[in-house]
């Protein structure tokens, strides 16, 4: 029987004990309720994990208790951190118990990818070790995740779900593919039974063409920052198409400051909302004299979002992973400190970061794969314009029927909550949901129609 949901939570502090698993460098809670480590993809590479086991696991014998795996944005932003703490894990960033953890609906799997991210690290801080291409991180993924299932009963009869956020999608279509190449071959014994997409940054062109229009509608800039918008817009179409992938990141930084010195600085994560973190900076010379690193990465960015959501503390969340985490995991080097966002990986990611990745999708389809697409009402930096503009482009043969299928309302009976909270369409294997009242970050902002939406897609038995 499964221990009640309070003792559970009482455990996940408890002392790190050495825990057998045949990966190096393992650790975990005495009771097994949650297990750690490093897996070295590739020499001097290390890839950091963190595998809860949920206390309400539900075996009936039928259905399958299933296990995600979160991957995170950026590229460079730890899903051990923000994932874990800010979004979908058992506590928050107080240590104190979430109501809406996906915990409750499946097991968790976090990592930090790629390596350089979070808790994962190359040896000597050499950068030429770190991922330059999807595709690369796809294959230290898919080797860390044979290590984990090789000798492990338990995950091998879990259905495994990637659940990816922002440019984690890019990573969960490229993962999800070579997954399945080394299921076939022999080399990973997994059940990989579906992918969801939130929010996530499948193709980069189709957002940005759709930031002008959306702020034009909602009021955040006028005829002249619309004009401004599209002629930057246009510059980076003109750059994807002929290929220009570095170019063209350069380009989308650009458009950001033009969207940040005409909408008086936007949310990116939520339109609706000012980038408090912007409010000190309130001219537009000095916005043109400030980083032009850009939302993803800079830490007025993803990260500075999620950081405005915790509470006061010295160190802030930094304060929190590099003193009670790192001391309750016990095996992360002495001298690796966890950082919100790192720039290295995103540098080193930067001929990759406007590449589509739309053909993987349909590639997904056609394999029969479950396929699940989320976006949040009122993101700006993944806009469900843009989402809905590159599904447009599938070559997926049931795409018509798909589009023609109607859409089904979502409710929520929490306390505070009445009315429509998202809508559904689903044809085949490809599921789409709107999740309304919420930003970029879904399990934030609107996180019971969220958890429906989990329970619906994994399958989950429990009650």
């Amino acid at each position: 029987m499964a221990p009640g949901p309070s003792v559970a939570l009482l455990l996940l502090f408890c002392a790190a004990a050495a825990f057998s698993l045949a990966v190096a460098d393992a650790a975990g809670t005495p009771d097994g309720s949650e297990e750690w480590g490093y897996v070295q993809v590739r020499p001097k590479a290390h890839m950091f994990w963190w595998l809860y086991h949920s206390p309400q696991r539900v075996d009936n014998g039928r259905t399958p208790w299933p296990t995600v795996l979160w991957l995170q944005g950026g590229p460079g932003a730890s899903g051990v951190g923000y994932g874990n703490f800010m979004e979908i894990g058992p506590l928050d960033d107080d240590l104190k118990p979430r109501a809406t953890t996906w915990l409750a609906k499946a097991d968790l799997l976090f990592v930090d990818n790629p390596v350089g991210t979070g808790f994962s690290y190359v040896e000597g801080g050499d950068k030429s070790l770190m991922v330059r291409t999807d595709a690369e991180a796809a294959r230290d993924l898919t080797t860390l995740l044979c290590a984990l299932y090789r000798d492990n009963p338990r995950l091998r009869a879990s259905p495994l779900y990637i659940v990816a956020e922002s440019y984690g999608g890019k990573f969960a279509v490229t993962t999800a593919l070579a997954a399945l190449r080394a299921i076939d071959q022999g080399r990973l014994r997994a059940n990989l039974a579906g992918v969801a997409l939130g929010d996530s940054w499948i193709s980069p062109l189709d957002f940005v063409l759709s930031w002008g229009p959306l702020l034009y509608q909602v009021s955040r800039v006028d005829e002249k920052g619309l004009q401004q918008c599209s002629s930057v817009s246009a510059k980076i179409k003109d750059q994807v198409e002929k290929k220009q992938f570095t170019d063209a990141e350069a380009s989308w930084s650009e458009l950001e400051n033009v969207v940040i010195a005409n909408s008086n600085s936007v949310d990116f994560y939520n339109f609706l909302k000012d980038d408090a973190s912007e409010d000190a900076v309130s001219t537009a010379a000095a916005q043109r004299q400030r980083s032009t690193l850009s939302s993803f990465r800079r830490k007025n960015g993803y990260s500075g979002y999620l950081e405005s959501m915790a509470s006061a503390r010295e160190g802030g969340f930094d304060g929190l992973m590099n003193t009670v985490i790192k001391k309750k995991l016990g095996i992360i080097p002495k001298d690796l400190s966890w950082g919100e966002q790192s720039g290295d990986v995103f540098d080193a990611m930067a001929g990759d970061f406007m590449k589509p990745r739309i053909q993987e999708v349909d590639q997904l389809l056609k394999l029969g794969v479950n396929v699940t697409i989320y976006n949040g009402q009122l993101d700006l930096i993944c806009a469900t314009k843009g989402t809905m503009d590159w599904v447009q482009k599938l070559k997926w043969d049931a795409l018509k029927d798909f589009i023609n299928s109607p859409r089904t309302p979502i409710y929520c009976s929490k306390e505070g909550q009445s009315g429509t909270q998202a809508f559904v369409k689903s044809y085949k294997n490809l599921k789409f949901y709107w999740i309304l009242g919420a930003g970029h970050m879904v399990p934030i902002d609107n996180p019971c129609p969220a958890l429906k939406m989990l329970a619906d897609i994994t399958r989950s038995p429990a009650k």
